[in-house]
Order: structure tokens, then C-alpha cells, then sequence
């Protein structure tokens, strides 16, 4: 089963709204870039929006895809495979290595393009590296895009090179930017399921706090298991251990995407693309009532989170590209601890980068 809702399950949702990113056919196309669209996430998730995974199965696109001018070749090979795909919805591709071309007139931009970490390479020279591409890019974004454009950054250190291009495009909207978190809320949904042999779509409303890193807080104190007769039960009653919940569950979630680099040699793709499917569908189109999502967004001191810093909270989306940082959770003590280390760890990556910009 799906992690959460598929694109045809909000349907009901969208109908019931006017958006932006909704309506049939006959609506124009929504155009989507994709930075770093010759790479393994890319390649992957390219197809998932041509076949209406993104935006529903009547909504059609036109592909921006953007790469660094090495990557010219391979990307011109992604081009071809999209056109043999002979996907309905898609209107046109937009192939380039110019990033005022890629970025002209775009609703959605997901940012997958970052310089990676190499072997040797300390943090800092990582951030570095990043605040450059993502100060030009946002830059580029205030410029060139729709002033309604919807920013995704997936480009590690994803929070802070988040808060990089937000801080470059001061005209847009800093509920503009987001950045990818879904994928450690789908990897905590998935690691619940599979402790209580549930289907994963039963488990919802976990929270990933704070920061895309190892200091994540997997949070299930709100989280809920729905049975087949539609009763409702806490996870951590339903689980019945809370020396895995906040042991063994936590470091499988925080250092997943490490083990999945030991196993494969390379880092997550597959299941990246289908998290930004996620994030973006949800945003685009509304959660259903009742659910929240993680998301990193610009924090605006809820839950004592310093402004300034782009932080994982749990939203509700109204199907209109907007969301609200869900309000009144009890956070308990040792959550309390949690929470503030990986804000601590943000904090120090905002100063620093702010020391090259």
C-alpha cells in the first residue's frame, strides 16, 4: 500500500477547491523544474510527474529540466526516455543548462541539484560549496519564476541550503520554501508498520522533527494506527515497547539513509523520489482532514524554534499551496531535549553559512 494518499485519493479534495495547481485537462499546463534532473533522483523522479503521480491523473506539465553543462549529455538521454515514454500529460520538456531558461515562468521548483559531500570533505566546506549554488539559484527564482512559484529543496544539507535561497529571494514568500523531510516521516511510518506487520497506510501523523540529518527527532507521540473497522490507537500502544520506540526505532529512522549507502554503494533515489512526489502532492493538492505531514518549512517560533532556520514541522495543507504548522501538541520532556539539539545543530549550519554569504 501507498505511504499516504495517492494523487487520485485527494480527487475529492481538489474538486472541492480552487488552486492553483488543480482542475482538469483543460487547464494549463503546471510547469515543474527539476534541478539536478541527469542524476539518480531525477532520473527517477522525472516519470512519476509525467505519468500524474505529482498533480493527478488529469493534470498536465511541462517539464523543466535543468543540469550542470557535464551533465548535458546524460540529460539529453533523460529527454529521450520521457519522449519514448509517450506520456499524455506531458506538454513539453524544457532541457537546459541555463538557469534563467529553466526558471522563466515555472509553478514548481524542486531543487535536487547540490554540490555532494566528498571523501575528506569536512561540513563546512560542503556548506561552502552549497551556499553559492543556492544563493545564485534563489536569486534566479525571484527573477525568473512566477511569484506564486512553490520551492522544494532535496540538495543537501537540505535545511540550510533551504534557508539560503529563501534568504536570496526576499520578494517571495518565505511559506514559498520548503524543504524535503518527507522522506524520514515515510521511513518512520514504514518502520512502525513493519514492527506491528500493519499495512503502512494505517500508520499516520508521525512527526519528524528539526533538521535532515542524524539529528532528527522521529517523533510518534502523536501518532496513530488506524484498524480496519476504523478504530484508532496510539502507536505507542499499539507497539507496547517504548525501549524500541525511543531506541532502536530512532536510530533506524536517523541513519537509514547511511544504510542504505553501505548496501547499495549510492544513496537513495528511489525512495527520495516518491518522498518529493509525496511532499509536493500533498502541498499542491491538501491533506485529508485529520492527518498531518512533515515538512522542513521557515520556522515562525512555533514550539520555541528560533526564527530564522528552516525546521521539520508537522503541517496540514489546505489544497491551495499553503499549509499550517500544526498548534497545541503536549511535548513531553525528553521530546523537549530532543527537539532542541537538532535545532541547536541548525543553528550552528545558519551561522556558518551565513559567514560566506
Amino acid at each position: 500500500p501507498p505511504l499516504g494518499p495517492t494523487a487520485d485519493d485527494h480527487a475529492t479534495i481538489k474538486r472541492q477547491r480552487t488552486t492553483m495547481s488543480g482542475g482538469a485537462a483543460g487547464d494549463a499546463p503546471i510547469k515543474v523544474c527539476i534541478t539536478g534532473a541527469a542524476g539518480q533522483i531525477g532520473y527517477a523522479l522525472a516519470p512519476r510527474i509525467a505519468r500524474g503521480d505529482m498533480f493527478g491523473a488529469t493534470r498536465r506539465v511541462v517539464l523543466h529540466l535543468l543540469d550542470i553543462a557535464p551533465a548535458a549529455d546524460a540529460l539529453q538521454g533523460v529527454v529521450m526516455e520521457l519522449q519514448d515514454m509517450a506520456a499524455p500529460l506531458v506538454a513539453g520538456i524544457v532541457a537546459t543548462t541555463d538557469v534563467k531558461e529553466a526558471f522563466t515562468d515555472i509553478d514548481y521548483c524542486i531543487m535536487v541539484g547540490a554540490f555532494p559531500r566528498r571523501e575528506g570533505m569536512e561540513r563546512a566546506d560542503l556548506l561552502k560549496k552549497n551556499c553559492s549554488i543556492f544563493k545564485e539559484q534563489g536569486a534566479a527564482l525571484q527573477a525568473h519564476a512566477k511569484k506564486s512559484v512553490k520551492v522544494l529543496v532535496v540538495g543537501n544539507p537540505a535545511n540550510t541550503n533551504c534557508a539560503v535561497a529563501m534568504k536570496a529571494a526576499p520578494e517571495l514568500p518565505a511559506t514559498a520554501f520548503s524543504c524535503l523531510t518527507r522522506l524520514d516521516h515515510n521511513r518512520a511510518c514504514a518502520q512502525v508498520a513493519l514492527r506491528l506487520s500493519v499495512p503502512v497506510a494505517t500508520v499516520r501523523n508521525v512527526i519528524v522533527w528539526g533538521n535532515h540529518s542524524s539529528t532528527q527527532y522521529p517523533d510518534v507521540n502523536h501518532a496513530e494506527v488506524v484498524g480496519a473497522d476504523g478504530a484508532k490507537q496510539t502507536v505507542r500502544a499499539a507497539v507496547n515497547d517504548d525501549a524500541w520506540l525511543d531506541g532502536d526505532f530512532l536510530k533506524t529512522v536517523q541513519k537509514r539513509g547511511a544504510a542504505i549507502i553501505a548496501a547499495r554503494k549510492l544513496s537513495s533515489a528511489m525512495s527520495a523520489a516518491n518522498a518529493i512526489v509525496d511532499h509536493v502532492r500533498d502541498w499542491a493538492l491538501g491533506t485529508p482532514d485529520g492527518v498531518h505531514v512533515s515538512m522542513g518549512v521557515a520556522s515562525d517560533g512555533s514550539y520555541g524554534i528560533a526564527p530564522g532556520i528552516v525546521y521539520s514541522y508537522p503541517v496540514t495543507c489546505a489544497g491551495d499551496g499553503t499549509y499550517k504548522i500544526v498548534q497545541g501538541l503536549d511535548i513531553n520532556d525528553a521530546s523537549r531535549k530532543l527537539m532542541d539539539a537538532t535545532e541547536e545543530e541548525l543553528r550552528g549550519e545558519v551561522k556558518l553559512a551565513e559567514s560566506f554569504l
